[in-house]
């Protein structure tokens, strides 16, 4: 059965009485969740098969032409329920692969698996998962980049508070915050990036890493076990392998690609949470559709459920990130198989996570909502008090004592704090400094000191160089790839 169609037999499926998965039912795409697929995974496990047997004929061993000829003709022909009845009685995942496919290629049957461990298919498949799970994360992550750096090229130059502790502070431009968040996954993909150039094969290293069936194999010629190691390598499209192992490649490797994951959960929930904090201002939103419901109860909400989604699978890839961590330290000397549970989960769950959480990015820094009056009311309410020391050195220039008249803007901020928030009136600040004596500045002076762009310093500047200098290269050396990136739920 091809792998097509065993996806599309697992879609046809009724509602199940039992517990399914969310991020594969829900959140993930079908590519991220056709790489940790039952067909995926044992198709590969054929082609390594087939590839060792090639490799071993290619240095002299006695695999005839037909054996291979079998095996190449039969990678597709996969029979689940036979290969599950098969492992019932025999106990064991790979061995029943190993019988099933010599049942539909006898004339291979001799040849299949020939002096390998089981680690040889489960782990090299999973190298090959690494790899090309985290090729879609850096496809998803260029995406995400590409989108917001469209809203900070939009909107460079427009003012808005900004926020420390979530309290008003100097101004800045939503386009120089959207930058913030790009360099963060700029950041993420540099790691994509280093985990990639540098992902490894594990190959031939027999049950203990000493490949001692090998050296048996090719009378003790080591120079063909570390011909037939790249050979396997290169066939699989590696060019590097891990210079020693034990039964099965360092666990560490787990926690390093997790590990790069959770970072970029780790970004894109920042993203999400600053997503959430301007909605509830309603200075940015998230988009919302025409017949979408925001609340059960309340139909005028529009509550960010993107962004919160982000947050909440960002929580779970975070997390994962704990698991490769402790398995890799509870490794006993060459293996122990309490890894393999666990890494059933952990590591899928951690791709799909991530998968679901960079569509749900796409989506939302794709269809970001500005509304810029609420941004210049707000602005407008805070920018007398963020102005006062501007004011201040405007009229030290003009010869006022700065002490005094820092005690005169004090006075005066406090009390149209108090107008503010005892009376519910409008930020009267500004009146007040025109109308002291002691400043010597008319409402057109004050005026021209509260324009915005006056308090935005370089943002749109730093806007314009970073994403000429750090985003465009960046997006011009990825040529883009078409995968899915429309929400599931």
């Amino acid at each position: 059965m091809t792998e097509e169609a065993m996806a599309e037999t697992v879609a046809a499926r009724p509602p199940s009485a039992q517990y399914s998965n969310p991020l594969v039912e829900r959140y993930a795409s079908a590519e991220m969740s056709r790489i940790f697929s039952d067909a995926y995974k044992f198709r590969n496990w054929r082609r390594l098969w087939l590839a060792l047997a090639e490799s071993q004929a290619a240095l002299g061993l006695d695999i005839p032409e037909s054996a291979i000829a079998a095996m190449r003709a039969h990678l597709e022909d996969i029979d689940i329920e036979q290969v599950a009845r098969l492992e019932r009685r025999l106990r064991h995942d790979v061995m029943a692969h190993v019988h099933h496919f010599g049942e539909v290629a006898p004339a291979a049957k001799p040849f299949i698996h020939l002096g390998a461990t089981s680690a040889f298919v489960t782990d090299n498949t999973e190298m090959l998962q690494h790899r090309d799970a985290l090729r879609m994360v850096r496809d998803r992550l260029i995406a995400c980049i590409r989108a917001l750096a469209g809203f900070a090229r939009e909107h460079r130059a427009l003012p808005t508070l900004g926020y420390t502790h979530f309290q008003t502070a100097q101004p800045t431009t939503v386009g120089k915050r959207a930058t913030l968040w790009i360099q963060d996954l700029l950041l993420d993909l540099e790691e994509v990036d280093y985990r990639l150039a540098r992902i490894r094969f594990r190959g031939i290293r027999g049950t203990t890493g000493t490949e001692a069936s090998f050296l048996e194999l090719f009378d003790g010629s080591g120079e063909k076990v570390d011909t037939l190691n790249r050979e396997i390598a290169a066939r699989m499209g590696f060019d590097a392998l891990y210079a020693v192992t034990g039964q099965t490649y360092p666990r560490k490797v787990d926690y390093a690609f997790l590990s790069t994951l959770a970072g970029v959960a780790a970004s894109t929930s920042k993203f999400g949470h600053d997503i959430r904090l301007l909605q509830h201002l309603k200075e940015v939103e998230e988009p919302f559709e025409s017949d979408q419901i925001g609340s059960s109860a309340m139909p005028y909400k529009r509550n960010p459920m993107r962004a919160e989604r982000i947050c909440a699978l960002a929580r779970h890839v975070i997390t994962l990130s704990t698991d490769p961590a402790f398995t890799a330290a509870t490794q006993w000397l060459e293996r122990t198989l309490d890894d393999s549970a666990n890494r059933r989960i952990a590591i899928p769950e951690a791709y799909l996570g991530t998968d679901a959480i960079l569509i749900l990015v796409h989506n939302v820094a794709a269809g970001l909502v500005v509304h810029p009056r609420v941004i210049a009311r707000r602005l407008a309410d805070e920018l007398p008090f963020l102005a006062t020391e501007a004011i201040l050195m405007h009229a030290v220039g003009r010869g006022g004592d700065r002490q005094a008249l820092h005690e005169r803007i004090r006075r005066h901020s406090m009390a149209a704090a108090t107008r503010i928030k005892d009376e519910g009136e409008p930020n009267d600040l500004a009146d007040r400094l025109t109308g002291d004596d002691a400043f010597g500045m008319d409402g057109a002076e004050i005026a021209a000191l509260l324009d915005p762009t006056r308090h935005i310093g370089r943002a749109p500047q730093q806007v314009d160089a970073f994403l000429r200098d750090c985003v465009d290269p960046v997006l011009d050396n990825h040529t883009a790839t078409h995968i899915t990136s429309e929400l599931r739920a």
